[in-house]
């Protein structure tokens, strides 16, 4: 089985910061895109951020300029560093990955459990 384990959510107020992480165990070959998810109370879920296996990067319009994304391939881990965090960050973040468990194997797509980060103004 694979797995996705976030960690690093909290409470924390308007103008900090919180670091994310990701970390994927189990039968794993390979680990193709990652990313990170939010989903706040009565919203969508949307995307945060991606970063494609030689690290390129993508981010929402809303999150430009103040998160990062970063992975450890070595690792297996994402990690999205969270700087001048607003009240309306709030939300359950989640890590995503595209994920092939052996060679020649089908890509499938995971998801963590989620991690709550609450920012009070």
């Amino acid at each position: 089985q694979v797995q996705l384990v976030e960690s690093g959510g909290g409470l924390v107020q308007a103008g900090g910061s919180l670091r994310l992480s990701c970390a994927a165990s189990g039968n794993i070959f390979s680990i193709d895109d990652m990313a990170w998810y939010r989903q706040a109370p009565g919203k969508q879920r949307e995307l945060v951020a991606t970063i494609s296996s030689s690290d390129a990067t993508k981010y929402a319009d809303s999150v430009k300029g103040r998160f990062t994304i970063s992975r450890d391939n070595a690792k297996k881990t994402v990690a999205l560093q969270m700087n001048t965090l607003k009240p309306e960050d709030t939300a359950v973040y989640y890590c995503n990955a595209d994920i092939t468990r052996r060679r020649a194997g089908t890509k499938f797509n995971y998801w963590g459990q989620g991690t709550q980060v609450t920012v009070s103004s």
